[in-house]
């Protein structure tokens, strides 16, 4: 399981509140290029947002569902790449003091990502994982600065 975590310096409350918006996932998740909701309300349980993935002269476009929430403190979602499988994306948003400890947990669950699930493949989701919650850190970061800046 590729398991990694990142301390945030704001609320977990501000954490979520980029969590639960649905049309903020291309801004901190790696390799996203778009994100925008397809069905119900993000974050509620059932609700989804599509996505779309660009490499060069390719795009792939998946779906996230959220399995299970409990504001503002967790939430699971399963990513359905297509042809690609699903994986399971837990994040966790502790209190840290006055900070907040983002754990994120990942791992294949169906199609190709499940059947070559390796140690090789975990590495590579570390890797993934330290930009995407340095990107989310610094998302929640400006936001944060933004809204107090307002004030």
């Amino acid at each position: 399981m590729a398991v990694r975590h990142q301390l945030i310096r704001t609320s977990p409350e501000a954490v979520w509140e980029v969590l639960a918006d649905g049309s903020r996932y291309s801004d901190w998740v790696v390799g996203t290029s778009d994100s925008r909701p397809a069905e119900g309300h993000w974050p509620d349980v059932g609700a989804s947002i599509e996505y779309t993935v660009s490499i060069g002269p390719w795009t792939l476009t998946g779906r996230t569902i959220v399995r299970r929430t409990a504001p503002p403190y967790e939430i699971e979602l399963e990513a359905d790449s297509g042809s690609l499988g699903t994986a399971r994306i837990a994040i966790e948003v502790r209190p840290w003091g006055d900070d907040a400890l983002v754990v994120l947990d990942e791992h294949p669950l169906r199609g190709v990502g499940g059947a070559l699930h390796n140690t090789a493949l975990d590495a590579v989701i570390q890797l993934r994982h330290r930009s995407m919650l340095s990107r989310l850190a610094k998302v929640v970061e400006s936001t944060q600065r933004r809204a107090n800046a307002s004030y």
